[in-house]
């Protein structure tokens, strides 16, 4: 049975009213983080939700009013209609060509706001949480404030479990004071809130962040494989290298091995479901190499690992949904070209 989806009341205030567009793994767990949050602080505010599924905006509804039956949310069915209803709009979309969509098409956010008065484009604030290319986030922002908006880059690190836990790492990129009028939204979804930059720094310094994290991950793997074949216990490898020079956030919080960190729960205590899934994590590497191309950077190890992520999703395609820790498996395996 398809979810009723309620129709959005016209005399929603949009300066009371708070849209979140795109409810997947990420998003759904900061529209909560930020809703719940914000409703305690203000309980007149206003949320509206807007999925390229409509069910899932209307699911998440439903389970959020379960939890704040007093709360006001709305669910809309396109971009547009998330801009004429609410002064603040926070994006959370796969990539590119999904900014694309939301921010440029004939009922996304850009034409709508050409729609609107003056008065009410130069209050409206957008904030991009998505992972995309920096030229493509770039234009969009110059489109966006070409109409007299505010919009800031802010993409995340810290994973599903942060966003869950409201401890996410902001890196953000725009204007001073447009970071310093968004940053009291962020924090209520995440920890530590960085300004690194002009627009687009924040997603080159996400991307970076990725690149790292990929090679270490295979690395990692690597190091925890051959440890077995030398008999070695995976939690006194494990102990080994978090407490020397090998200590990374890929061996320390998310270990590929099972049993390797008996304090904590790894995505690989779950055959790999939930975490950051190597679909995404190979999107970042070739993110990663696109930029370096375009900049004359030289990727030696990065190239290595991306070309190891879309080997195993290509061999094994369900690692393409699960953790990209999973390419332990793959490793395990004994496959690799």
């Amino acid at each position: 049975m398809r979810p009723t989806l309620r129709v959005l009341d016209s005399r929603i205030v949009r300066s009371k009213s708070t849209a979140f567009i795109g409810l997947g793994r990420m998003g759904s767990e900061m529209a909560y983080n930020f809703f719940s949050k914000q409703l305690k602080q203000s309980a007149d505010t206003r949320f509206v939700v807007c999925d390229a599924v409509p069910e899932s905006a209307a699911t998440f509804r439903q389970k959020f009013l379960s939890q704040f039956p007093g709360a006001s949310m709305d669910v809309v069915q396109t971009p547009e209609e998330a801009v004429r209803s609410s002064q603040t709009v926070i994006t959370m979309l796969p990539s590119s060509p999904q900014v694309r969509t939301v921010y440029c098409d004939g009922n996304g956010i850009i034409p709508a706001l050409r729609g609107l008065t003056r008065a009410e484009t130069e209050q409206s604030l957008f904030i991009d949480s998505t992972t995309l290319d920096v030229g493509v986030a770039r234009d969009v922002a110059s489109d966006v404030t070409e109409t007299g908006a505010r919009m800031i880059d802010a993409p995340v690190s810290g994973g599903v479990g942060g966003a869950q836990a409201g401890t996410l790492s902001f890196l953000v990129g725009g204007e001073e004071e447009t970071f310093l009028q968004a940053r009291p939204i962020l924090e209520l979804m995440g920890r530590r809130i960085i300004h690194c930059g002009a627009s687009g720094a924040g997603l080159g310094a996400k991307i970076c962040n990725n690149l790292v994290l990929g090679v270490q991950q295979i690395v990692v793997a690597e190091a925890m494989l051959l440890g077995r074949k030398l008999g070695l216990n995976p939690a006194v490898l494990a102990g080994v290298i978090n407490s020397s020079t090998g200590s990374c956030w890929a061996s320390s919080v998310n270990n590929p091995v099972p049993s390797s960190l008996p304090d904590k729960s790894p995505p690989c205590e779950k055959d790999y479901e939930g975490g950051f899934a190597t679909a995404l994590m190979l999107k970042d590497m070739d993110l990663a190499r696109n930029m370096a191309d375009a900049n004359k950077s030289v990727l030696p190890l990065g190239t290595a690992a991306r070309g190891i992520y879309a080997e195993a999703i290509e061999r094994r395609p369900e690692i393409g949904k699960k953790d990209f820790s999973s390419v332990y498996v793959y490793l395990e395996g004994g496959d690799v070209i």
